[in-house]
């Protein structure tokens, strides 16, 4: 076999601190190895001619690249190798930055280190084997799980697209975070204005299956062949049926019902509409607050409704989506902020988040858009905000920037000003962050024309004084206390991971980070897709963003669907398992550990035996440790060829073979 070696200075970053010319000097020495040479950057387009030259010229039989992270640059090598005429899988890459330059500064010991690095990837080459995927027929209908403003653009540009669309959203209204703002900033546009629209687009598309109060269940299958079961939740009334024309919600005698859309900002009806713009316009009844279903008694709203469509025995309904394609848009939730006991753990009624002062800022909210203190009803002067409450901050787990909140603070100072001219607002703040087109003009305009005072620094305690409260703090500009009476406190609390999102990703096999925010294939070049193939990203559940950054991103996840489903076939990839029928001895051991799903039993001449599912396979490998006779081995990483490392590493042995 007649092996190539490339390795890669990529500048000073592998150059810096390895050897790189004697690295590929001594790797002439290692079996097999024909050619050897070093390259500035392999990557670039005459590093890669270079490859496909010593292919053709030295007539090689595989490559070995050792330079950065596979991650990143493994596919690009693979298709230099394709092109030159080699079997993609013919190709190894030994990462001698992340794992070498760039943790030691010992030239000596790195340039050692990289050796051994080429010298593993090299004997593994020398075992591996050429490998074909197979392709498989694709479903082109795409799952989007979340309608907020990020899973409704994704929806609308694939529907636009040709694509039949199936949106799962679990309350009873699409629009998500985004619905329940007043104004947005920096244009203060009226948030339904420009919402609105999209919305209806959704509930009037063709190509739009709309399932609200609905959860996503099981999920199975893999790329191109998703299948979904979808849980609609009772919502006690039939929406073929209701118009939306809410005379059963003025009936209802049972007002006090939690008003999860208001932010918890006063009751409302057991059976409700969450606002005038709702999508779809439908009625639904919370149980738990209903008199018929609690006592048995009552049943106006089934009197009232002109198109009976009150329906108090139904059930939750189960339906199944087949999907090529799914994307994740379930969005964000706040940060609880009641473990801030200095800012009062939720015992102080007028001390309030920003959602719920947005709602109080609306004309669709409780009090009709007068800006009114939950306690007594009265118009508040001094309104006092303060940022970076559940975000920045290390002593609640919470130390990443949830990145808006400086923003929406100033929006809501200027509202406050126009909304009650007498008034004057406060702002405690750390550091002011206004990155965006526009931001920091926005910001300052709160300050200059708006006469916003803000305050550097902590607050240290809010406590109650008559009726007013006394907001401590630190100004750490002039390097003084600061105490500031207020009639109303705002905290900007920061975002996190939506609820039950580790869970969901469980189901969809992608990866979370400790926060529950969902990882992406690369921060940076793939910022939506994840490293399940197929499933895609858009919006806050990946990380906290503002709007034009969801929008991006669900517009992104679109694209990259469209893309996907381009072709009519796609290729399977063929690192997966593979059984040996001769070693298994059916224990099912293998079946019980795969988290995919991938192995099931067959009948073989009367004896049950495993039997990988090509398709559904990951190639994770956790079958191939699992299995006590060997019998399972994982194609491009089987023992010998990891054992042929560990030889090459160590002192040689007598390798035994365990295939």
């Amino acid at each position: 076999m007649k092996i190539g070696v490339f390795v890669c200075h990529c500048g000073s970053n592998i150059a810096g601190t390895v050897d790189v010319a004697s690295v590929a000097e001594q790797a002439r020495n290692l079996p097999n190895v024909a050619f050897s040479t070093d390259t500035m950057y392999t990557c670039s387009e005459p590093g890669q001619d270079e490859i496909v030259q010593a292919i053709k010229e030295h007539g090689l039989d595989g490559v070995v690249v050792a330079s950065c992270t596979p991650r990143m640059h493994e596919p690009t090598f693979r298709k230099t190798v394709e092109r030159a005429g080699l079997n993609r899988y013919m190709f190894e890459m030994a990462n001698i930055r992340e794992h070498v330059s760039w943790i030691g500064k010992d030239k000596e010991a790195n340039t050692r280190k990289a050796l051994d690095l080429v010298s593993m990837a090299v004997a593994k080459l020398a075992n591996d084997r050429v490998l074909t995927p197979s392709k498989f027929d694709i479903n082109k209908r795409v799952l989007v799980i979340g309608g907020g403003v990020a899973g409704i653009q994704a929806a609308l540009d694939c529907a636009d697209g040709g694509l039949e669309v199936v949106l799962v959203e679990k309350t009873s209204t699409i629009g998500g975070k985004m619905a329940k703002l007043d104004k947005t900033f920096p244009t203060i546009d009226c948030s339904s204005c420009i919402l609105g629209p999209k919305m209806v687009d959704v509930a009037q598309h063709p190509n739009i299956t709309l399932y609200a109060c609905s959860e996503v269940g099981d999920i199975s299958g893999y790329v191109g062949n998703f299948n979904v079961s979808i849980t609609k939740k009772a919502t006690y009334v039939d929406w073929d049926a209701c118009t939306g024309c809410g005379q059963c919600t003025e009936k209802c005698p049972s007002k006090k019902a939690t008003d999860h859309f208001n932010e918890e900002i006063g009751t409302t009806t057991a059976i409700n509409i969450p606002f005038p713009q709702a999508i779809p316009k439908k009625a639904s009844i919370d149980p738990e607050f209903c008199i018929k279903l609690t006592k048995g008694k009552c049943g106006v709203c089934e009197k009232v409704c002109p198109t009976q469509a009150i329906r108090y025995d139904q059930q939750d309904e189960k339906v199944e989506e087949a999907v090529g394609a799914i994307i994740v848009a379930t969005g964000y939730d706040l940060f609880d902020w009641t473990r801030y006991g200095e800012y009062g753990g939720g015992r102080y009624p007028d001390v309030i988040t920003s959602l719920q002062y947005e709602r109080l800022l609306s004309a669709s909210g409780p009090t009709g858009g007068h800006v009114t203190r939950p306690s007594d009803g009265k118009e508040p002067e001094t309104v006092v905000f303060i940022q970076c409450v559940g975000s920045r901050d290390k002593s609640v787990d919470r130390p990443y920037c949830s990145g808006f909140c400086c923003m929406y603070t100033a929006k809501q100072a200027i509202l406050t000003k126009d909304h009650m001219p007498e008034s004057q607002s406060y702002v405690f703040y750390m550091d002011i962050r206004a990155p965006g087109k526009m931001y920091d003009e926005f910001t300052r305009r709160a300050m200059e024309e708006y006469g916003t005072k803000y305050i550097r620094g902590r607050v240290a305690m809010i406590y109650p004084k008559g009726d007013k409260y006394v907001v401590r703090g630190s100004d750490t500009l002039l390097g003084t206390q600061v105490e500031v009476e207020a009639d109303l406190v705002v905290l900007a609390v920061g975002a996190e991971a939506a609820k039950g999102a580790p869970q969901l990703a469980e189901k969809l096999r992608i990866s979370y980070d400790s926060y529950g925010f969902y990882m992406e294939s690369h921060i940076k070049l793939r910022p939506v897709e994840t490293n399940t193939a197929g499933v895609y990203l858009a919006g806050s559940c990946q990380g906290p963003k503002d709007i034009p950054a969801s929008v991006a991103q669900g517009s992104a996840a679109a694209s990259k669907v469209q893309n996907l489903f381009s072709r009519d076939q796609l290729e399977s990839d063929p690192q997966i398992s593979q059984v040996d029928i001769k070693r298994c001895i059916g224990c099912g051991k293998c079946i019980q550990t795969c988290p995919f799903g991938a192995i099931e039993e067959m009948d073989f001449r009367g004896a049950t035996k495993a039997h990988v599912i090509e398709t559904v396979c990951q190639g994770c490998g956790i079958c191939t440790s699992t299995c006590p006779q060997g019998a399972i081995q994982l194609q491009h990483f089987t023992d010998n060829q990891i054992l042929a490392e560990v030889n090459a590493l160590c002192q040689p042995t007598t390798i035994l073979n365990y295939e």
